[in-house]
């Protein structure tokens, strides 16, 4: 008796083990954000080098680190930081393409401006309406009535 319930322990066991390892996985659970940029992971990792000085300092004052130690390892921190500061500053750093868009973008939102504005945008909130209605979808104010074109 007391040999089958250890021997059904066991299989459960073993099943409660080797069922995560037999799920499929789903695509997109526990994978990094996508959003990392090569900008942001350098201020990420310009932010690890800040605290790691700082522990630095607080293990220094504590008298953990000998001063040799500490200075060693300060001037090495402080080299990392700097050369991801000139990193990140090349990184920010404004291009002929990106002016040159910025002009592109700034014309087009000029020519919209010009055009005929949209009957269905609503003049209190600004809400571009479906088409056709009469109230707005987001405010419920009365649209101006248009006359039909013939």
């Amino acid at each position: 008796m007391v040999f089958g319930i250890a021997i059904l322990l066991a299989i459960g066991m073993a099943v409660f083990v080797v069922t995560p390892l037999l799920v499929p996985e789903i695509p997109g659970e526990g994978a990094l954000p996508i959003d990392v940029t090569p900008l942001t992971d350098l201020k990420r990792r310009r932010l690890v080098v800040y605290e790691n000085l700082q522990d630095l300092e607080f293990e220094y004052k504590s008298g953990k680190i000998s001063p040799e130690d500490y200075q060693a390892l300060r001037e090495n921190h402080l080299a990392e930081a700097a050369q991801l500061m000139l990193a990140s500053q090349e990184q920010e750093e404004v291009t002929e393409n990106d002016v040159l868009i910025e002009r592109q973008v700034a014309a087009r939102r000029a020519q919209r401006r010009l055009q005929q504005p949209n009957p269905y945008v609503c003049p209190g909130c600004g809400f571009d309406n479906p088409l056709p209605v009469k109230f707005c979808g987001n405010c419920g104010v009365q649209l101006p009535q248009q006359n039909p074109k013939k």
